[in-house]
């Protein structure tokens, strides 16, 4: 079977993270049983009480616990997709741009469909014993089944495939995640009276405008990104009782994304330098700052074999980048000698209508994935 006509299945069944994926889990322990290899799942109830899973799938019959040389990493859940979308689960082509459109088709289900359509070529005998298939669940939501999954296997992996949209670069540095509520407590009074509260929303302006300018002190530089610095954004803010009342607290979200260089707690060290400035400015506000995560990123020591791999089987022009969004490569840099992020489609088309993939880079990724399994 080609990529494009499994992704057709994968794409029908809805996994937004707030769905079981355990349906998709089904299907894909399904069609590798019918090709010779063997499925372990680890399933477990999420906090909503539904039920998830993740699944490692070897083509030999293997311990728990035995080594894998080389594993492919994929997650399951895809992010909601709006109620005006109405076809998401359709995949459709588009033969004026060769793209296959449709919820997940390239973050990160077009993917999978290429690691299933190169089993589909290869015979188990063919292909190296030690490597392995990790699908996990709750990706789009904080990596909650990775973190589940380490938890309960003893993962050991010389080198890992981590699927994310990249248009086949290889991903050989990630940024890391931070995300942080800061809360501004004023004091509320009549609006017709100013002067007898303390406005939280105008104090929590002035912190953000602040950070704004901080941001541009940031000196710390790495040309494999996009922006090639640590970068902050206020994506939330919240505050106020009624349009009349001074406002007494108003809270936001600072998320950031920090390079490998940068340890991930170094921004909040930023945001208390900017509270102390407020409140100098205005002694009778109380400023809290709740940190929520402070994720690492990952980055290359060395050119590692599965780097010089691809780039004897990819085109010279997939050079490799650094990727600026999460995943779960930060993850599995605990437990695999080496990690790349690599997958078909662009990210920047992710998470919206717009999402598709390129029939030209779904082809081209099961025959690297081919070499990549294949007995040498």
């Amino acid at each position: 079977m080609k990529a494009a006509e499994i992704l057709e299945k994968l794409v029908a069944i809805p996994t937004p993270s707030s769905a079981s994926n355990v349906p998709l889990i089904e299907w894909v322990e399904k069609f590798l049983e019918e090709r010779g290899w063997y499925s372990e799942w680890h399933t477990y109830i999420d906090e909503s009480g539904t039920a998830k899973a993740n699944l490692i799938a070897r083509p030999h019959k293997m311990e728990k616990d035995a080594p894998i040389g080389l594993a492919f990493v994929c997650h399951t859940d895809t992010v909601p997709y709006s109620a005006g979308w109405a076809d998401a689960l359709r995949l459709r082509e588009h033969t004026d741009t060769d793209t296959l459109h449709g919820c997940g088709s390239c973050d990160v289900k077009g993917a999978l469909a290429c690691f299933l359509a190169a089993v589909d070529r290869m015979i188990p005998a063919r292909v190296q014993p030690d490597c392995a298939l990790i699908l996990t669940a709750d990706e789009e939501i904080g990596c909650h089944g990775m973190e589940r999954l380490l938890e309960s296997v003893k993962l050991k992996i010389g080198a890992a495939l981590v699927s994310e949209p990249t248009e086949l670069h290889p991903g050989v540095a990630g940024k890391g995640y931070g995300l942080a509520r800061v809360t501004i407590h004023g004091a509320e009074a009549h609006s017709a009276f100013p002067e007898k509260g303390v406005p939280a929303i105008l104090h929590a302006a002035y912190f953000i405008a602040e950070l704004e300018v901080r941001m541009q002190w940031v000196k710390s530089h790495d040309p494999l990104f996009t922006p090639p610095r640590t970068s902050f954004n206020v994506g939330r803010i919240e505050g106020g009782t009624a349009k009349n009342i001074v406002p007494g607290a108003c809270s936001f979200l600072v998320e950031w994304r920090p390079i490998p260089s940068e340890d991930p707690r170094s921004a909040v060290g930023v945001l208390e330098s900017v509270a102390q400035d407020i409140k100098v400015r205005e002694p009778r506000l109380k400023i809290e700052i709740d940190v929520l995560r402070d994720d690492a990123g990952f980055g290359p020591t060395s050119e590692g074999a599965l780097q010089q791999r691809l780039r004897a089987l990819l085109p010279e022009d997939r050079t490799p980048v650094g990727i600026s969004f999460g995943s779960e490569a930060s993850r599995l840099a605990r437990v695999a000698d080496e990690v790349i992020v690599i997958g078909p489609g662009d990210m920047q088309t992710a998470h919206s209508e717009r999402e598709c993939v390129l029939i030209g880079e779904l082809e081209a990724w099961t025959a690297t994935l081919c070499a990549l399994f294949a007995r040498e």
